[in-house]
């Protein structure tokens, strides 16, 4: 009798612990929340006489450089003058999920094009989404991400610019964790101006780089590239020349374990055809990081 009361003891515990993992397996997981944040972005450009801000990346400074300066006195015969320029983007970031990235929000400028510098304000605003059409996940076939973005140039009067960037970017991970790779990609940027004497050609670039990410989650990224841009012109005459020239990105950041960016500094050279350099500090500000 001991004995049968024993099995009967162990039968039950076993029952009981079946019931409860089946109970387990019915109750759906929890969804994780989605990463919320604000990319604050702080840039200081640098941009030689007769040329415009062009480069990697969303065209807000670049919007925000060319509306100014046409706005304050280029002129077929004196060009664009040079310029430099402090801005801070705040686009409100949205990661729906580890492939969807949805994001909005303004940026202001102070520039000085040789007389001091300007009042720091309000000069465009932008929309975009990054997204991965397809993961690697271990195979041949590398992880590809086309990122569009948006950009208008503020106040909407005459003078007025419209950017559409696009990039698809390539990346081919070397191993299980994706902390090293290669990279290859193409930019291209349309840029339109609100009004009837002034036109900006497309800009291109086609790079290519890599990535190596240490334990202590520091990652390191270089794009090398050539980049193409038709030129710009008012009334009838050229105000930026066109050229193509090489251009080079690095990129330092501070990732978490689970690669949620926590800093990040940018260092551009873009030859335009004259050296333009561009400075970037990233600090995302998280109100749900995951």
């Amino acid at each position: 009798m001991r004995a049968v009361a024993m099995g009967l003891t162990c039968l039950t515990i076993s029952a009981s612990a079946a019931f409860s993992a089946d109970d387990e397996e019915d109750t759906p997981a929890k969804p994780a929340a989605p990463n919320l944040y604000l990319d604050l972005r702080t840039t200081y450009a640098s941009v030689p006489a007769g040329a415009l801000g062009l480069g990697f990346g969303t065209t807000s400074l670049s919007a925000a450089l060319e509306a100014l300066a046409v706005r304050r006195g280029a002129t077929p015969s004196n060009g664009l003058p040079a310029a430099k320029s402090i801005a801070v983007d705040l686009p409100l970031t949205v990661d729906v999920n580890d492939r969807v990235s949805l994001y909005g929000g303004v940026t202001g400028t102070t520039t000085d094009i040789g007389g001091g510098w300007s009042t720091f304000d309000i000069t465009s605003w932008n929309i975009g989404v990054q997204a991965d059409l397809h993961r690697q996940d271990g195979g041949a076939i590398p992880t590809i991400t086309l990122q569009s973005t948006l950009t208008q140039s503020v106040p909407n009067d005459q003078g007025m610019t419209n950017s559409l960037n696009n990039i698809l970017e390539f990346d081919y991970a070397l191993d299980e964790d994706e902390t090293r790779g290669w990279l290859a990609g193409l930019q291209h940027t349309y840029t339109a101006i609100a009004s009837p004497f002034a036109s900006i050609r497309s800009n291109t670039i086609l790079y290519a780089g890599g990535y190596y990410q240490w334990p202590s989650n520091w990652k390191f990224t270089g794009r090398l590239g050539v980049q193409s841009f038709g030129g710009a012109q008012l009334a009838g005459r050229t105000l930026a020349e066109s050229f193509t020239q090489p251009i080079l990105r690095l990129d330092l950041d501070r990732m978490d374990d689970n690669d949620n960016r926590l800093f990040g500094i940018t260092a551009q050279i873009a030859w335009t055809p004259k050296p333009s350099y561009q400075v970037t500090v990233r600090t995302p500000l998280y109100a749900v990081r995951n």
